[in-house]
């Protein structure tokens, strides 16, 4: 539609995750726009962030060591580990300040429509992690929906008999949310995940 870089600039917009052709085009727009400064930064920071982050050599969270912070902090239970698909959701869990064990990143979800198995995820290092027989709880913290799902039955089945305690991450109603708007799936959640009362 347009010519030379700016399409080529669309493009290459156009192909990250979220952005579709229309907000590539806007995004294309304000980097025309924007003072040749600000795009030199931005530039930079692409290329840095490439240079310098690497996956943690533990966890498989994003580091520039190769331990991440949390791997590395002697203060963390290193008998209670939290899966987690991506590196964006221990930053998510971090901000509850409610977790104070370690993490272990899969690096995705198994989506066979994908053509995501058990074997393109870290699970393999994961039950390296397991046998050492340190870790006496596992919780997964995969996302609920299809994909989760089928990892964290696949990662249960994988750890049965293990003597690790393994536990989901409750899911339901959330807070502020009406019972009317409520799918089928996150009320029967809510049901299965009922606590009792004290009166």
């Amino acid at each position: 539609m347009y010519e030379g870089a700016v399409q080529d600039l669309i493009d290459e917009l156009g192909r990250l995750p979220g952005v579709g052709p229309k907000s590539a085009q806007r995004i294309a727009f304000h980097i025309l726009a924007t003072d040749a400064d600000d795009v030199s930064r931005l530039a930079r920071a692409l290329t840095e962030v490439k240079a310098k982050v690497r996956f943690c050599e533990v966890c498989g969270n994003v580091s520039e060591q190769e331990r991440c912070r949390i791997c590395a902090d002697p203060r963390r239970s290193s008998a209670v580990l939290c899966v987690v698909e991506e590196p964006k959701d221990v930053v998510v869990i971090e901000r509850t300040r409610e977790f104070a064990g370690r993490y272990h990143v899969l690096g995705g979800a198994i989506n066979p429509i994908d053509g995501v198995g058990p074997d393109d995820l870290r699970i393999r290092e994961l039950m390296t992690r397991l046998a050492d027989g340190e870790i006496e709880e596992v919780i997964i913290a995969t996302d609920p929906n299809i994909e989760g799902e089928a990892t964290a039955t696949y990662l249960t089945r994988m750890m049965r008999g293990m003597g690790i305690a393994v536990s989901r991450l409750a899911s339901g109603l959330p807070v502020g949310g009406d019972l009317e708007y409520a799918d089928e799936v996150t009320l029967g959640r809510a049901f299965e995940g009922r606590r009792r009362v004290e009166v």
